[in-house]
């Protein structure tokens, strides 16, 4: 068998299309079987041109002159189905005259999988995103429920371990008749004023660098010396009250429903966790907070009464009158002070 005829079979065997055309004229001198089975068979005298009539002649004629090759991604849709095929056209001698081959291959495959990987990744992409913004979704509600230190231990260690801080003040505010309120008023428009109410509240409390705990009906419950130590703890819950009560003052002045308040201060130990396992609530509990809640229940309405012992730390930057012993329940006997507002703000606070 001539070289030449080898050379034929391995070309009729192989996977890719191959047709070889004289130069001169781009008539056919061989084409393989591939060829055929996606171009068909090209008919006597038919040129190149003919059978992928979209190659570029003038590429074709560059190729003749330079002897560059001509790659190009044709398609075809013999069926229903569309094909993609990579074809290069080369020059090379032959054994009496120049001809150009043609190399196809069915590259429609790879395509398919390519815009298979691109939409993948599209999904992916997508998913992606929508998990990082569910993810700081999740964050920021958590961030509503607990302070952040918590949040990341939370985060790290699946739990929270209780920390018992010695030494932190409590801010305990109740409205005045909002059992009455509540019973005759529709309750979105209970809700709406507690809201806006609270939320004026948070601000105050974010100002002077408090945590809110949490809220039980109309109750208003904040900290100050937790999870990180504060050393003036007390005159940071104490500045809240004053703005509390200087808030529901001024809100007073353009709404219908005139609220009022009283308002209880503690000082002492705490112990701080998040309670329970399906509805995770960082809560407070200790001496502080249960001071709080008992004295805010011996207020004035829109006043703020607090421990003796807080005396001395809020006396430089606010009135404070003696109210004299009280037996409070659980306590027993107890000396309690009035806070009112001192005469000057403390730098880089505002009023609300």
């Amino acid at each position: 068998m001539s070289i030449l005829a080898i050379n034929e079979q391995l070309l009729r065997a192989i996977g890719v299309g191959v047709a070889v055309v004289r130069a001169s004229d781009l008539q056919f001198v061989f084409h393989n079987g591939p060829f055929t089975e996606w171009f068909g068979t090209p008919e006597k005298g038919s040129t190149l041109s003919d059978v992928l009539s979209d190659l570029d002649p003038k590429e074709l004629e560059d190729v003749k002159q330079s002897g560059l090759r001509y790659s190009v991604e044709l398609q075809i849709k013999p069926k229903r189905r569309t094909l993609i095929f990579a074809v290069t056209v080369s020059l090379a001698n032959g054994l009496s005259e120049q001809v150009l081959i043609v190399e196809c291959q069915n590259i429609t495959r790879i395509r398919e999988l390519e815009s298979m990987i691109d939409s993948y990744s599209t999904m992916v992409e997508r998913n992606t995103r929508e998990l990082e913004r569910e993810k700081e979704r999740v964050e920021r509600l958590l961030l509503n429920l607990m302070p952040r230190a918590v949040y990341e231990e939370f985060k790290t260690f699946g739990v929270v371990t209780p920390q018992l801080y010695q030494q932190v003040s409590v801010v305990m505010l109740d409205f005045v008749g909002f059992t009455d309120f509540a019973a005759k008023t529709d309750p979105t428009v209970t809700l709406s004023e507690l809201n806006d109410i609270f939320t004026a509240f948070d601000r105050i409390v974010e100002q002077f660098g408090c945590e809110r705990i949490k809220t039980i009906g109309d109750a208003y419950l904040a900290v100050s010396g937790m999870p990180d130590p504060t050393p003036d703890h007390a005159t940071a819950v104490a500045h809240c009250a004053v703005r509390f009560l200087r808030y529901l003052e001024r809100r007073n002045e353009s709404h219908p429903h005139k609220w009022q308040a009283r308002i209880g201060l503690g000082m002492g130990a705490a112990v701080g966790s998040v309670v329970g396992i399906q509805k995770y609530v960082y809560d407070v509990f200790g001496p502080a907070v249960n001071i709080a809640s008992r004295l805010q229940v011996f207020a004035n309405p829109m006043n703020i009464v607090a421990p003796e012992e807080m005396k001395y730390a809020l006396i430089d930057e606010f009135q404070v009158s003696e109210l004299g012993c009280v037996d409070i329940k659980g306590m027993g006997e107890m000396d309690l002070i009035n806070v009112t507002s001192g005469l000057s703000m403390p730098q880089g606070s505002r009023s609300f």
